[in-house]
Formats: structure tokens, C-alpha cells, sequence
């Protein structure tokens, strides 16, 4: 679970002044709602997250990589709140205790690297194909709870787009304008 997520939860459990855990209010809220609530919580700035908790990017990756990434399991036992002290303490990996180091992956600094520095492809093209029907109906169906007969609509909305239209380079707008 994500520390969107994880924050999100926490809040039901603030607002709702009940005895009860946030898993157990987490399993309430809808998919739907949960996508929504954490796409906005990460819409707030970098510089405006780096600024109030102190630390620089360098560090928030060290936070991440101590949390868990897609790339690493974390530590065990360190949730957000506690890296956050930890790196505003020692600064970096490298300069934590040795007993909490000695729980981080050997390769945290290719971890590092893969954030820091991404692949990036600049030289691509975008090929517009007939819709992938079965993998859209899986994900948004399955996986986000949406709703079986809206999304059919929109495929076969995208699919007249697709297949009846050849995709259009910018020149032949500019030229339709001007014209």
C-alpha cells in the first residue's frame, strides 16, 4: 500500500471519531473513490512537500527506498514517519546506524540511480491501433470497479475513432487553417 493510501486511511479513521481500524474503514470506500482520493493527494508539489518536511529529493528517494519501492521490499518495521526522522537526523543511507543499516538491499544505490536518473526514450512514435478491448475491460473492470456497460460504450466509441480515422500530423491542421 502506498503512502497516499496510507495517509488516506488514516484520515477516515481521524474523521470518523469511531473505535474503528482504518483497514477495516479502508475496505468501505470503493475503488473508484480510493483512485480518486489518492490521485489528488499526489497533485500536491515536490517543492512544497520538500520544503515543509526539510529534506531534499535525494532524500525523500532514501525515504522511499527505506519505506519499500516497486523495486525493494523497505525495511521492516520502518514506516514514513520514522525514515522521515531517520533522514532529517543522518542525512543519508549511508550514514544511518548500522543496525538499521545493514537492513537495506545492497543495491539501494541502483535503486537510487533508477529515480534519479530514468531511461528515457527521446526519440518515438505514437502508432494509434484498434483498442485492446479484452485488457481495457480487465483493467478498468476488474481492477477499478468500473462500471461493465459505460466503458463498453466508450471502446466502441474509441474503436470507430480509431478505425475509421487515419491519425493526422500537426501540418495537415496548420494547412486546414491557413487555408
Amino acid at each position: 500500500m502506498g503512502f497516499e493510501q496510507q495517509r488516506l486511511r488514516h484520515a477516515l479513521v481521524w474523521q470518523s471519531k469511531t473505535r474503528e481500524t482504518p483497514n477495516n474503514l479502508w475496505k468501505r470506500v470503493s475503488p473508484k473513490q480510493r483512485n480518486l482520493q489518492t490521485a489528488k493527494t499526489r497533485t500536491h508539489k515536490l517543492e512544497k512537500f520538500l520544503s515543509q518536511n526539510k529534506i531534499t529529493r535525494e532524500q525523500l528517494i532514501d525515504l522511499a527506498i527505506l519505506i519499500g519501492t516497486d523495486f525493494n521490499q523497505g525495511v521492516k518495521g520502518i514506516g514514513p514517519k520514522t525514515a522521515l526522522s531517520l533522514l532529517q537526523k543522518h542525512g543519508k543511507i549511508e550514514r544511518l546506524p548500522s543496525d538499521i543499516a545493514s537492513k537495506i538491499p545492497k543495491y539501494y544505490e541502483d535503486i537510487r540511480k533508477i529515480f534519479l536518473n530514468p531511461k528515457i526514450t527521446p526519440n518515438y512514435t505514437l502508432n494509434y491501433t484498434k483498442p485492446q478491448e479484452d485488457e481495457l475491460y480487465n483493467f478498468l473492470c476488474n481492477e477499478r470497479d468500473f462500471s461493465r456497460q459505460r466503458v463498453e460504450r466508450v471502446v466502441q466509441r474509441m474503436k470507430k475513432i480509431y478505425l475509421n480515422k487515419e491519425q493526422k500530423g500537426l501540418e495537415k491542421w496548420l494547412l486546414n487553417k491557413t487555408a
